[in-house]
C-alpha cells in the first residue's frame, strides 16, 4: 500500500468517526474544554483558607483582597462553566474565563515560567475557538456588521486557536538522543505543523487527541499519588489542564479548520 492509500484510508477512518459522533462530540469537547476551569473552581471552595493565604503572603495584599482574589475566580470559573455548558452567554462566558486565566497568569507569576506559560496560553486557544463555535451558532457580537466572508473575525479566531493550542505540544518535546523521543518529536512536529496551517486538519487533530490522551493518562495519573502528597495536585492540574487541551482539538475536529487554512484553500484550486 502506497503513501496516499494509507493516507487516503486514514481519512476514511477519521470521517467515518466524524459520522458516527458527530451529534455528540460538540458537547464533549466543550465538557473537555471547561474540565480544567471547573476543577480548579471546586478546588478554590476545598481549599479556600490555604489559597488565601498564599496568594496574600505572596503579594503582601492583605486579607481583604487575597479573599477577593479567591472569590473572583471561585465564582468566575464555576459560573463560566455552566454558562458553557447550558450554551447561555457563551461568548460573556469565555470572555471571562480569559481574564480568570491572565489573573492567574499575573497571581501565580505563570509568566517567568515558560512551560506553564505555553500551557495556559494553549488554554487560551481552546477558548478562541469555543468562542469561534458560539458566532456560528448564534448572533454575531458585531450585529450589523455586513459579513466579509473569510476575513470575518471568526475564521481568524479559529487561526489563532489553532496556533494557540499547538504551543501545549510543543511543551511535550523530549530533547535527549532515545530513539522513542527522536520518533515521538518527528511525529507530533509534523502533525501539529498540519494543525497550525490546517492542512489535513481533522485527521492531523484526531490523532492529537489519541496521542495527547494516552500520554495524559499514563504521565499523569493523580488517582494513583495520595491525597496528602504534593504531587498529587500537580498531577492533578496537569491532568485537567491537557484534558481542556483535548477538548479543544476536538472543536477542531468537529468544527474544521476555518476558512485561513490550506484545507479551505485546497477547495478553490
Amino acid at each position: 500500500m502506497g503513501q496516499e492509500d494509507m493516507m487516503s484510508t486514514a481519512e476514511d477512518v477519521a470521517d467515518q468517526f466524524l459520522r458516527v459522533t458527530k451529534q455528540y462530540l460538540p458537547h464533549l469537547a466543550r465538557l473537555c474544554l471547561i474540565s480544567t476551569f471547573l476543577e480548579d473552581g471546586i478546588r478554590m471552595w476545598f481549599q479556600w483558607n490555604e489559597q488565601r493565604d498564599y496568594i496574600e503572603a505572596t503579594w503582601g495584599c492583605g486579607y481583604f483582597l487575597a479573599t477577593c482574589f479567591v472569590l473572583i475566580n471561585l465564582v468566575g470559573q464555576l459560573g463560566g462553566c455552566v454558562l458553557i455548558l447550558s450554551r447561555n452567554f457563551v461568548q460573556y462566558a469565555c470572555f471571562g474565563l480569559f481574564g480568570i486565566i491572565a489573573l492567574q497568569t499575573v497571581a501565580y507569576s505563570i509568566l517567568w515560567d515558560l512551560k506553564f506559560l505555553m500551557r495556559n496560553l494553549a488554554l487560551g486557544g481552546g477558548l478562541l475557538l469555543l468562542l469561534a463555535e458560539s458566532r456560528s451558532e448564534g448572533k454575531s457580537m458585531f450585529a450589523g456588521v455586513p459579513s466579509m466572508g473569510e476575513s470575518s473575525p471568526k475564521q481568524y479566531m479559529q487561526l489563532g486557536g489553532r496556533v494557540l493550542l499547538v504551543l501545549m505540544f510543543m511543551t511535550l518535546l523530549h530533547f535527549d538522543s532515545s530513539f522513542f523521543s527522536i520518533l515521538q518529536n518527528m511525529v507530533g512536529t509534523a502533525l501539529i505543523i498540519l494543525v497550525a496551517i490546517g492542512f489535513k486538519t481533522k485527521l492531523a487533530a484526531l490523532t492529537l487527541v489519541v496521542w495527547l490522551l494516552a500520554i495524559n493518562v499514563y504521565f499523569n495519573a493523580f488517582w494513583a499519588v495520595p491525597a496528602y502528597k504534593p504531587m498529587h495536585d500537580f498531577l492533578k492540574y496537569d491532568f485537567f489542564q491537557t484534558t481542556s487541551v483535548i477538548g479543544g482539538l476536538l472543536l477542531v475536529v468537529a468544527l474544521g479548520p476555518g476558512g485561513v487554512s490550506m484545507d479551505e484553500k485546497k477547495k478553490e484550486w
